[in-house]
């Protein structure tokens, strides 16, 4: 009988691919001969005939949780999760993936893995956001802000610390974690992060000054009041959106004291982007 580090799972998986459903059904089948209580997100039960428990993910806590898809499953299950979250073991459905540690085919070895406790966590920094003072959900990966219209030029000031440091006209600002500037950010040609530096990095979206990207420590306070719209966009890892209207609306951001934890059986952060993103086919 294998030693359990876990008694009770959850299970998220994306919602367009009915492989996705199938692994799902047989690592719930998997993990409850295992002897774990095993959850299910509500949203996709009716698609997955296992023997699970539907839950939604805002009231999902169990000991760990499997996510079946790409980075857009991990982060849409770091929102929804309550706080402190429990890890994530992320089995690649995606297109690249790069956050997921496991190809479908080896699921129920990973599965084995970590209830023997043979893994290591990676904690991810998050941040966190307010807008006119009204909280909003922790980032995992990046914050976007923009005027919520194609080609509509954003006016901002920046501040750090209460300092105004630069006014900008962009097409919007990307602020990113270390884990999310190898997304968004560096598409529009922030630098990546190494994970063991605690910083983040505020990027321009086509921006009309001359202005690249900044990297703050991780104990500085990012404001961005715009000066113009007073409508904004603010979009959360791509999942959660918001409108803030006001005479100057005002986005806030720190360093999160809530992390996530996703589950590593090497390190291989150099490896993951020299295969599947940034150096991939050298």
């Amino acid at each position: 009988m294998v030693k359990k580090v876990f008694k009770s799972v959850g299970l998220v998986a994306r919602y367009d691919k009915k492989q996705a459903f199938e692994l799902a059904k047989e690592l719930a089948e998997y993990l409850r001969n295992k002897g774990l209580e095993v959850y299910i997100e509500d949203t996709i039960a009716d698609k997955v005939d296992a023997p699970a428990k539907a839950v939604p993910l805002k009231k999902m806590k169990p000991d760990f949780v499997i996510t079946i898809g790409g980075d857009g499953t991990i982060l849409r299950t770091c929102l929804a999760v309550p706080d402190p979250a429990p890890p994530i073991l992320a089995i690649n459905m995606g297109v690249r993936g790069f956050l997921t540690e496991v190809e479908p085919k080896n699921a129920c070895s990973a599965v084995d893995r970590t209830l023997k406790g043979e893994f290591k966590i990676e904690k991810c920094a998050k941040l966190a956001v307010s807008a006119d003072g009204e909280a909003m959900p922790d980032a995992l990966n990046d914050v976007v802000i923009s005027a919520g219209e194609p080609s509509k030029i954003l006016y901002t000031q920046i501040c750090k610390d209460n300092e105004p440091i630069l006014k900008c006209q962009a097409d919007g600002l990307i602020v990113s974690t270390q884990t999310g500037s190898t997304g968004y950010s560096l598409s529009a040609g922030g630098p990546v992060l190494d994970p063991e530096v605690e910083t983040f990095v505020l990027t321009p979206i086509c921006s009309l000054t001359v202005f690249r990207s900044i990297v703050f420590s991780a104990n500085s306070k990012v404001t961005i009041e715009a000066i113009r719209p007073k409508e904004v966009l603010v979009l959360i890892d791509g999942n959660y959106s918001k409108v803030v209207t006001s005479k100057k609306p005002t986005l806030t951001i720190t360093r999160s004291k809530n992390v996530a934890s996703l589950i590593r059986f090497k390190d291989d952060f150099y490896h993951r982007l020299r295969s599947r993103l940034l150096f991939k086919g050298t």
